[in-house]
């Protein structure tokens, strides 16, 4: 998620398809689901960026 790394978000665990970030400065451990190269459905995307403070 290029939008997560591009706010401070770095990747700090991968288990399967689930991807684990944290921030140095937001509290909380965002989960991404999906392998890299699939597409992450809108409401799925929605619901990470809130996760993630960024809307």
């Amino acid at each position: 998620m290029k939008r997560l790394e591009q706010d401070g978000w770095r990747l700090v665990r991968t288990e399967g398809s689930h991807r684990q970030f944290h921030h140095p400065a937001k509290a909380g451990t965002v989960t991404v689901a999906g392998h890299p190269s699939v597409d992450i459905p809108p409401g799925t995307l929605n619901n990470i960026l809130k996760q993630a403070g960024m809307k």
